[in-house]
């Protein structure tokens, strides 16, 4: 059975936003909200965030034009299109690749009544919500009107079917958010509940972190793990390294 998986695959979470700055101020002060004025799609990034995603783009661009990314698919929300844009204009893909693929698959987690509100927020507001993610946990807590991680992983599953059917044998960038890294994790590799949410204790995704796979020679219809939250593209340029939720996801 021919292989049906890109030949290589970058998923990468966009740099840091306004979002990230706002919800470190609002842990900082003890607030029970997070102050950002716009909707969660339009927040943008930070000046850091636009320097993180620049640095990755010129670590692309230093490859041989053969091993850049053929194809570019981003979350609709702006932070994460203005990072595709942002290595793309870094010369960060291959030769003759369009403009990058909004993917609505792709977008952040949807938090509904928990949106914007911080952890100390949650158990002000919503103290039986709290407690109903502490007993479910939250790879299967849905809270009102927004999406468990399991909820991601449904549409995310839809996505790589359509990743197989389009892009097979191709270098394939994804830009998207932290869950979405984490959640994709899950699926390439098989995991459980128990192994992502360790995976997922251990440490933050960092901003323009790099999870990258190619193909396993011993399974070709397998994805193999080559390196993640992989950052010496920022370090090597003198980019700060950053790791905050954003905005809507300090209860994540």
């Amino acid at each position: 059975m021919s292989n049906r998986w890109p030949a290589r695959l970058w998923i990468v979470r966009h740099g840091e936003s306004a979002g990230n700055v706002a919800r470190d101020k609002a842990d900082a002060a003890g607030l029970g909200r997070i102050d950002i004025a716009m909707r969660d799609v339009e927040v943008p990034l930070s000046q850091t965030g636009e320097a993180q995603a620049r640095a990755l783009g010129q670590w692309f661009a230093a490859r041989p034009p053969e091993e850049r990314p053929q194809v570019i698919l981003a979350s609709p929300y702006l932070r994460a299109r203005r990072t595709a844009d942002l290595i793309a204009e870094a010369g960060g893909s291959a030769p003759d690749t369009p403009g990058h693929c909004v993917d609505e698959r792709l977008r952040e987690r949807e938090f509904g009544v928990l949106d914007r509100l911080t952890r100390a927020g949650i158990v002000e507001l919503f103290p039986e919500e709290a407690e109903r993610r502490a007993f479910l946990g939250k790879f299967y807590h849905r809270p009102p009107g927004g999406e468990s991680w399991a909820d991601v992983i449904l549409r995310l599953r839809s996505m790589l079917d359509t990743l197989s059917l389009h892009h097979a044998g191709q270098r394939v960038l994804i830009v998207g958010h932290q869950v979405v890294v984490l959640c994709l994790r899950y699926l390439l590799e098989n995991l459980d509940e128990t192994r992502i949410l360790s995976i997922d204790a251990e440490q933050d995704v960092l901003n323009c972190g790099v999870t990258e796979y190619d193909l396993d020679p011993k399974a070709t219809a397998n994805m193999r793990l080559v390196r993640y939250n992989f950052v010496a593209p920022l370090q090597d340029a003198g980019a700060p390294v950053t790791s905050a939720p954003d905005a809507n996801v300090a209860a994540r």
